[in-house]
């Protein structure tokens, strides 16, 4: 018999301590004001200097995870690091693992994390860096809903990186769009169908979930997201159901999914319809999307951690949360969570919204950098990336303390790596730790 409720037990969250204004990124790149705020979606950008790399991320914010778990590394039976989808499937191979008859009673600790830049131009607005860690076992207060999951993979080139000495993709926009929304509509038709054998109730709709969230290369897609799920549900309702809940938009009953992906009719009545659905469901999951930006495959479960964040917790507390994970190339994921009820101070519940209820507080305090150093900080990581030996010119100060930075790349190409000390405050809290156990 496998365990039970097999979820997240705890989660940490890293991003770097600088961020570019959106704003007065518009300005200094000459586009249309709202360019990149509106029709982005975006508030501000956050990105890394040469001395952080996907390596100090990952280590800085496993390490976070350890220190405030207080969880001895013996007791860590997988961990598994990911990018892009990858997360997910990180986060899938975790689960798969403690459920299976190859478990031996130890947790598991997923790590997720990029730094996604792009070339200059009409993509590097949508950029974005982070990591998250995930800590997984039984008994958890976020519960992976068993048996609902569904998955859509296909072989397009929408997004990939086949010069291996750039950091930077090439990028098909609106392919990439399309395949998104695909995989979306997939996704969502399989899911359903799933959920309905599991619960047992054949009228169920997005009303089922108190949170929907999504992957987000950036705001706006998202939003048009949730547009889309709805419009799935006017499609797959009857006749009757429809006229009650969708006022003239009969004209639409007739057409096929695959057919509508640009189609700016469909999108504005449906962006309409779905304004409240996400303002209530949605939006409060976007905070670390708006202000960080793209974090490739850390990117849903920074979204996670935003939704985590945004309320009170005796709110949060024994909902459920669809979420969508994509990623191009392209494959994707759709699955449940369900929250634990227990919202009693000391409880699991509490523990981890605890762990990442900084977020907020550590985003006011980035350092804010003009457009003009920003651009030279990327000319700069473009000259020199994959160089050695190298010697970062980031400037370590600018790091918030606990961050591990990259020191050194020697002449065969090893890395080394430093960390810098804690704060006062920072050693107090990890020393007065809860145990998960």
């Amino acid at each position: 018999m496998w365990p039970e409720d097999v979820g997240i037990l705890s989660m940490e969250m890293y991003f770097p301590n600088l961020y570019v204004d959106q704003v007065e990124l518009e300005e200094y790149d000459k586009v249309s004001k709202g360019k990149y705020t509106i029709g982005l979606g975006q508030t501000r950008m956050g990105f890394a200097e040469d001395c952080e790399d996907i390596q100090s991320v990952c280590l800085t914010v496993t390490k976070r995870l350890l220190e405030k778990t207080r969880i001895p590394v013996s007791k860590i039976g997988l961990d598994t690091t990911n990018a892009c989808y990858g997360g997910t499937a990180a986060l899938f191979h975790a689960l798969n693992w403690i459920e299976s008859s190859s478990w031996d009673g130890r947790l598991a600790i997923v790590v997720c994390g990029d730094l996604a830049v792009y070339a200059s131009g009409p993509a590097r607005p949508t950029g974005g860096a982070g990591a998250c860690a995930m800590l997984i076992g039984p008994n958890a207060p976020l519960v992976i809903t068993r048996g609902v999951r569904s998955t859509y993979m296909d072989n397009v080139y929408d997004f990939y990186k086949p010069n291996m000495s750039s950091e930077y993709p090439i990028v098909e926009g609106k392919l990439s769009i399309s395949c998104y929304l695909k995989a979306l509509d997939k996704c969502y038709t399989l899911f359903k169908e799933r959920l309905k054998k599991v619960t047992l109730e054949d009228d169920l709709d997005l009303d089922y979930f108190d949170g929907l969230i999504f992957h987000s290369p950036f705001c706006k897609l998202v939003q048009k997201s949730v547009a889309r799920l709805l419009f799935n549900e006017f499609l797959m309702e009857n006749k009757e159901e429809t006229n009650e809940k969708y006022l003239d938009c009969e004209k639409f009953k007739s057409l096929k999914l695959e057919d509508t992906y640009f189609d700016k009719d469909i999108e504005t009545k449906f962006l309409e319809l779905s304004k409240e659905l996400y303002e209530e469901k949605t939006k409060p999951s976007l905070l670390l999307a708006t202000e960080v930006g793209n974090m490739y495959t850390a990117s849903l479960y920074s979204c996670l951690v935003s939704y985590l964040v945004s309320k009170p917790i005796d709110e949060i507390a024994g909902q459920n949360l669809l979420m969508f994970s994509y990623g191009s190339g392209m494959a994707a994921s759709m699955y449940a969570i369900s929250i634990s009820s227990n919202d009693r101070k000391g409880s699991p519940l509490h523990r981890l919204i605890s762990s990442v209820q900084h977020v907020p507080t550590t985003l006011s305090k980035r350092i804010k950098i003009d457009p003009e150093e920003f651009t030279k900080i990327m000319e700069h990581k473009e000259k020199t990336n994959f160089s050695a030996p190298f010697k970062p010119e980031g400037k370590i100060e600018r790091l918030l303390n606990g961050t591990y930075y990259l020191d050194k790349i020697d002449d065969g190409y090893k890395r080394t790596y430093k960390r810098k000390p804690l704060s006062a405050s920072q050693v107090s809290e990890a020393s007065s730790a809860l145990n998960i156990d």
